[in-house]
């Protein structure tokens, strides 16, 4: 499968080479994937190493020898010789904080290491980290689940995505009936979601979504959960996580949807529960949204870490779990939770951007889905699930605010009115700050 992932490992390949390179995300969103096969297609000699499986390696590393004499012993544990064409591609590298804090060794070494590293709770990993992380000695770049792009290049309906982007940019209507047919694909996208093992198995059912088996999702869960209790410090934080996570799909469906405490268990109180947030934010499996109260740039001066939405990471897995059945969603009939499914789809494709995300509200006044921070000024995001696309919330915003334009997203085609600049549900991709 393709991924846009690609770009940086061939831009890191072409200008940072020599420093290590250090992917975070999820489990299973298909770092080993595409990390293994951008080794393969582009060095003469490639090692890979698993921490978990070559604890070996590990129990080297956390030897007390200097960081030269344990690569010698690598080597000749691995019966391998590193040449200045080797890529060492460290997989799990969670495992293994001593190799970590040697990644400051690799760069800085007048021999031309070339290293990648990645792990599936790295995030929770450097939070925790009791060493010295070598900062400045690292580049470290975040990975997400397939998005709604590379969703159609895995359908093979790729020739579509430069019309897509086209018509986003020249606010050009798409022609009626790609814009039917990009929106079944959508719908599709939320039935399935962006994890590469969920989208292999629905094209091994040739594609039919009534034949597709959630079970892959379900795994995919249990794996999270199992993570929970592997990487965390005790029994009773592991429980509060799985709590948060599980609790998260009901706190969306609310129309109030800050995240509550009080939500989680009675007498729930944020000190109880910040870590385990954190923990889960760490670890890529959810997406935070801040609130703000004021419009200026940068946002982030202003938001309030206390009061914040949570998302899960991907579509797919919110729709197992709030186990909304398909044939609604391809129907596209009016079914419960709807708004809820579409907005954290919106909230996933920013996220896969790296764009940090923020929301407003007026003591029930009004509420802007998401603000980012462009070049362009503070800019309003208004999410529908459908094409009913009045809004007061919007209109009370720009009326107080005077963004330069506003972003309504929603299953209506693309155009620009009233300073509103119409973006359908299939093109949220397009969207950049």
């Amino acid at each position: 499968m393709e991924r846009e992932f690609k770009k940086i490992l061939i831009k890191w390949k072409e200008e940072n080479i020599n420093t290590p390179l250090m992917v975070v995300g999820a489990r299973q969103i298909g770092k080993t994937y595409i990390i293994d096969k951008f080794c393969r297609g582009n060095f003469k000699d490639y090692i890979y190493i698993n921490l978990i499986s070559d604890e070996n390696i590990v129990k080297i590393f956390n030897e007390q020898i200097d960081t030269k004499e344990k690569i010698i012993k690598m080597e000749l544990l691995l019966n391998r010789k590193i040449t200045e064409d080797t890529i060492i591609f460290f997989d799990e590298v969670q495992e293994s904080e001593k190799l970590i804090t040697a990644l400051k060794y690799f760069c800085e070494s007048d021999f031309p290491y070339k290293i990648i590293c990645a792990g599936s709770l790295l995030g929770v990993k450097l939070r925790r980290f009791e060493s010295s992380f070598p900062v400045g000695k690292v580049i470290i770049k975040y990975m997400y689940p397939m998005n709604f792009k590379e969703f159609l290049m895995a359908m093979e309906y790729h020739m579509v995505i430069p019309e897509i982007e086209n018509c986003f940019k020249e606010n050009k209507k798409m022609s009626e009936p790609l814009h039917k047919k990009l929106l079944d694909y959508y719908r599709l996208f939320l039935c399935i979601g962006g994890m590469p093992e969920a989208i292999n198995e629905f094209i091994k059912n040739n594609k039919e979504i009534l034949e597709f088996k959630n079970e892959t999702i379900t795994s995919i869960i249990d794996a999270y959960i199992a993570d929970m209790k592997r990487y965390t410090l005790n029994y009773y934080e592991a429980i509060k996580i799985e709590k948060i996570y599980n609790n998260i799909p009901s706190q969306l469906a609310k129309e109030n949807k800050k995240f509550q405490f009080a939500k989680i268990e009675e007498n729930a109180r944020r000190r109880d529960y910040a870590s385990s947030i954190d923990w889960l934010v760490s670890s890529k499996l959810v997406i935070p949204c801040y609130f703000v109260n004021k419009f200026e740039t940068p946002l982030k001066g202003f938001m309030n870490d206390e009061v914040f939405k949570l998302y899960l990471s991907d579509c797919g897995i919110l729709t197992k779990m709030l186990e909304i059945q398909y044939n609604k969603i391809m129907l596209n009939d009016d079914y419960k939770y709807k708004g809820v499914i579409t907005e954290n789809y919106v909230v996933g494709e920013l996220a896969s951007k790296n764009i940090s995300l923020y929301y407003w509200a007026e003591n029930q006044v009004a509420e802007i889905d998401l603000l980012l921070d462009t070049k362009d000024g503070v800019i309003p995001i208004e999410i529908k699930s459908d094409d009913n696309t009045k809004s007061k919330s919007l209109n009370y915003y720009k009326e107080k605010n005077n963004p330069k334009f506003s972003y309504r997203i929603s299953s209506k085609n693309f155009g620009f009115e009233n300073n509103i600049k119409a973006v359908p549900l299939y093109a949220v991709f397009c969207i950049n700050v």
